[in-house]
């Protein structure tokens, strides 16, 4: 079933919507990007003439309920996003009478649904090392069953809206959808959205593909790596990952960071680019700093031959130049990871100049995905988020789609 061909008129849909937004000290959303990427799915089920019960969760308060982390906050926000009055149910377990109550029009917030380690399905308490664990564990499965039954139990029918918690198995994202058969159960729009996204780029692929992969550690993107070796001509790599390879290959690198147990995967991953094909690029000059600090003196030096006591911080003129020649002659791009320390305006240089250049090859015609907190931060940053294909709204669930994992949230409706 999807979302465009179901009619929500007199029925209530429960729906998982990823607000985890970012709050002040008072409580007040800082940025509202999550509940705008929400209410295309929830305008449609209303404008049908259906009712909303709507389930987040909010930071992790690791099954113990917070003030600090409590949906209440956001209700302002969300009835004036909406423009009705939101309704809120301060135990998400024992909201029956109020869904029950709900008329057509209506909406309905449940609160965090991480106060309740019923959610996540992990027990709490307990050390994964206690022979005692696993006895836990089976019965913490039971008790999300029953939770996600629980939710279920209030609604006609089940819509997941939340990209950003796919790859988790919990009771809201996954295993209440056991509880609803095939014609009751679809994605959101969004999450429709994202899905063609991903599939965008890893299977209706128009070459030639760069990837640009950034970030500190060659460690957490290997599996990401790996798949796209297989699917890739050109793959970029920067960021702090940069240093690993350089000195793999016998650079120096000063103090620049570096994961020197995985020195022999970097060579392994340069030997499969060589094998299959793909050309795999790196950066040839640096900016490189005395210390880890804004006001830090820089000069720009080889990527391998960065001097004693100097740390790379972003990518140079050069390598900046580089970058554009395969990403301006792209037809798809993804791009996760800044090319260097972007949080700083100093070292921001490199990431703009690949965020430019991607723009520069969307307007040409090529597909490009934004995903990963930084890059789409420098993207909005410049004001070019209308001047590129997507931006994904999910970190860790875009990267594992990428690394060719199956995503449960998803699974759980397309099988």
């Amino acid at each position: 079933m999807t979302i465009d061909n179901y009619s929500f008129q007199g029925k209530k849909a429960i729906v998982r919507v990823d607000f985890n937004v970012p709050l002040d000290d008072k409580g007040q959303i800082t940025d509202d990007t999550r509940i705008r990427g929400a209410l295309p799915t929830l305008q449609k089920i209303l404008t049908d003439g259906g009712a909303l019960i709507l389930m987040s969760h909010m930071g992790k308060p690791k099954g113990k309920p917070s003030d600090k982390l409590s949906l209440k906050q956001i209700v302002p926000a969300l009835s004036q996003a909406l423009n009705r009055p939101v309704l809120f149910a301060p135990d998400c377990a024992k909201a029956q009478e109020q869904a029950a109550a709900l008329k057509a029009g209506e909406v309905l917030l449940l609160e965090n649904l991480r106060f309740y380690p019923e959610e996540e399905g992990k027990p709490v308490g307990i050390d994964k090392a206690d022979p005692a664990y696993e006895e836990a564990k089976k019965a913490m499965k039971s008790k999300q069953k029953e939770f996600a039954k629980t939710l279920a139990s209030y609604a006609d029918c089940y819509v997941n809206d939340a990209f950003g918690t796919a790859h988790r198995k919990h009771a809201s994202t996954a295993v209440i959808a056991d509880y609803f058969d095939a014609d009751h159960k679809m994605l959101g729009l969004l999450m429709e959205k994202e899905v063609q996204a991903v599939e965008n780029v890893l299977n209706n692929i128009n070459r030639p593909f760069t990837a640009i992969m950034g970030g500190s550690k060659v460690s957490t993107k290997i599996g990401i790596i790996t798949n796209l070796l297989n699917k890739v001509d050109n793959l970029i790599i920067c960021g702090g990952m940069t240093y690993t390879f350089v000195k793999a290959m016998g650079g120096k690198i000063g103090t620049s960071i570096c994961e020197d147990e995985q020195l022999q995967l970097a060579l392994d991953i340069l030997e499969q680019a060589k094998q299959k094909g793909v050309q795999l690029v790196l950066a040839t000059d640096t900016v490189v700093a005395n210390r880890f600090a804004e006001d830090a003196d820089t000069q720009v030096c080889p990527s391998n031959a960065i001097p004693d006591n100097w740390m790379g911080m972003d990518i140079g003129p050069e390598s900046s130049v580089l970058f554009a020649k395969y990403i301006e002659s792209a037809k798809t791009i993804l791009w996760n990871g800044p090319a260097g320390v972007f949080e700083m305006d100093k070292f921001a240089k490199g990431s703009e100049a690949i965020a430019r250049s991607i723009a520069k090859a969307t307007a040409n015609g090529a597909y490009s995905l934004i995903g990963g907190g930084d890059s789409v931060a420098c993207i909005n940053k410049l004001h070019l988020a209308d001047q590129v294909s997507y931006i994904s709204t999910g970190g860790g669930a875009l990267l594992e789609a990428i690394e060719g994992k199956t995503l449960p949230g998803v699974a759980a409706i397309n099988g």
